[in-house]
């Protein structure tokens, strides 16, 4: 699977180590940045993973920022993004089994890399459950809140 992996300097030292564990896993890695410590705007690198899941140049999405807030709340801006921000493996797997989450942000302050080495596991792994009425219900639902405020001024 193609995962496009950006973050912002407070993500950098763990996108680095993403960068080189998820080929180990059999995915291919779109790396929109950043490549180094310096300061830079999590906004810009939420928008570059969330545009490139939205347009399908990636099959799913990780940012890295911080503590994981920004990059998701700005990923969730994107139209056809579900953005979910998870620190325990439960919460991974949930949130694609049950909501169809599309891009995984991480807190680069906030979890170690073991830990985030598991939730991206759990994550990729996890498959949304469209067989079951509920969450299909559900994530109609959401998918028409989008529809809805994107068509108003």
């Amino acid at each position: 699977m193609k995962i496009a992996l950006g973050a912002d300097h407070g993500g950098y030292e763990l996108k680095k180590l993403l960068e080189t564990f998820l080929p180990g896993l059999g995915h291919e890695v779109l790396n929109l940045g950043v490549d180094g410590p310096e300061p830079a705007d999590y906004p810009d690198y939420a928008r570059k993973v969330a545009v490139a899941v939205a347009r399908k140049e990636a099959a799913r999405g990780i940012v890295v920022c911080g503590s994981g807030v920004g990059a998701c709340v700005a990923a969730n801006k994107v139209p056809g993004i579900r953005a979910g921000l998870c620190h325990d493996t439960y919460s991974a797997r949930q949130c694609v089994e049950h909501d169809d989450v599309n891009v995984l942000c991480l807190g680069g302050r906030v979890v170690g890399s073991e830990l985030a080495f598991e939730i991206v596991k759990a994550w990729l792994s996890a498959k949304f459950r469209s067989q079951e009425e509920r969450y299909v219900r559900r994530l109609n639902k959401v998918l028409a809140l989008e529809k809805e405020f994107l068509s108003k001024p």
